[in-house]
């Protein structure tokens, strides 16, 4: 008998033990982990908006000494839905407005003039003009591309800009699907010289995995409108698929392409892009750790962004929300995206777009006169950001 007391009492005395060595460990694991890190699959969305889900992520990794972004004023106001922004050599940038067909010259002082009109633009629905690309080698071809809706399909144009005024417009590259909703639009010229083209599925999402179609793709074409010659499908545009709305395309200092989409209903996504990849739309949403499709590097609910253009500055990207509001800033050191930190949440409301200046300033576009935001006085605007030291 008094054995068994023994053994009991030796016994609970390691269970108490064992349970102290443990506490630690498992609040530390608790902590460590993005408390909203469960990918999730959805239904239905409103375009350019949703139903409310939790935040996004990945296990966390020691945070980066990354830089801090502050607003250094408004640029220029009283845009009308700006969309897209290409910067021209003096640091001044040139802004498509959607439904206006205009496009505008927004100088550093803040003076706006009007440069022209894009012809053939229908506005309707999440159509009309949208992004805009200043070629490469501008200095000697003065070329600037819009990608526009064109009744039932989108298309990329090829035109002059003379520092005055636009000419010689012509079609270089069409038949992207065209729809009320999920146009994609944002267009941009990688480091090696091609011009990427983020599409939408047009609201038909079985496009996304067709790899004939030009609908829910990112696409990689020369500024002729031809298939890039080492695409990863031959005689193809296309350079990824499986995707439903890509609204934003940037490139960090190592080369790598970055780009946001829409989700449906749960969760929206920032990409690590790579030839010949798919992003599983429409058969998974978010991060579903299945072999035939690549995860998203982030995603965040649709409530708290609904992700526009970015832009990468300070070994950041910069995401634009519009539902959400707000600027995410997601530090990439090394190409690994960390945990993101929200800037300007509720400040200046919808935003839509984020362009890295060429002195390395930021500059961000309102959206709240595109029909679904809440005007405020002087909208929409342009706002000056600046990087400084963490």
């Amino acid at each position: 008998m008094r054995r068994h007391l023994l053994a009991v009492r030796l016994a609970t005395l390691l269970a108490l033990r064992l349970a102290l060595l443990l506490a630690p460990l498992l609040t530390l694991s608790a902590c460590s982990a993005d408390p909203a890190d469960d990918a999730g699959r959805a239904g239905a969305r409103a375009p350019e908006s949703s139903t409310p889900a939790g935040t996004s992520g990945s296990p966390e990794q020691p945070a980066p000494a990354v830089a801090r972004a502050r607003v250094d004023g408004v640029v220029a106001g009283d845009l009308v839905a700006p969309w897209g922004m290409t910067f021209l050599p003096d640091g001044s940038a040139l802004v498509s407005e959607r439904d206006s067909e205009r496009i505008v010259r927004v100088s550093t002082d803040g003076t706006v003039s009007p440069v022209g009109r894009v012809r053939g633009v229908d506005g309707s629905g999440e159509g009309g003009l949208l992004g805009l690309a200043l070629s490469p080698a501008y200095d000697e071809d003065s070329a600037l591309f819009a990608y526009y809706t064109a009744g039932p399909e989108n298309v990329v144009a090829r035109m002059t800009y003379d520092g005055e005024g636009l000419s010689d417009q012509r079609t270089v590259f069409d038949g992207i699907p065209a729809g009320p909703i999920h146009n994609g639009g944002r267009i941009a010229f990688g480091p090696d010289g091609f011009l990427y083209v983020g599409t939408g599925e047009a609201g038909q999402t079985e496009l996304a995995q067709d790899r004939n179609s030009l609908g829910g793709k990112i696409l990689r074409i020369t500024a002729d409108g031809e298939p890039a010659p080492d695409n990863p499908f031959d005689g193809s545009p296309v350079y990824s698929l499986g995707h439903r709305n890509v609204q934003g395309l940037a490139w960090d200092e190592r080369g790598q392409l970055w780009a946001a989409e829409f989700g449906q209903n749960t969760w929206d996504e920032l990409n690590r892009i790579e030839a010949g990849a798919n992003y599983g739309w429409p058969e998974v949403e978010g991060r579903a750790g299945e072999d035939d499709y690549v995860d998203p590097v982030r995603q965040w609910s649709t409530e708290k962004a609904s992700p526009s253009g970015i832009a990468v500055a300070g070994d950041s990207v910069f995401m634009a929300g519009l539902r959400g509001e707000r600027l995410w800033q997601i530090p990439i050191p090394g190409g690994q995206a960390r945990k993101p930190r929200p800037l300007l949440a509720g400040e200046y409301g919808r935003l839509r777009a984020a362009t890295t200046a060429p002195d390395g300033s930021l500059w961000v576009m309102t959206n709240n006169r595109d029909g679904r935001g809440s005007p405020r006085s002087g909208d929409d605007k342009v706002l000056r950001l600046t990087l400084s030291a963490r």
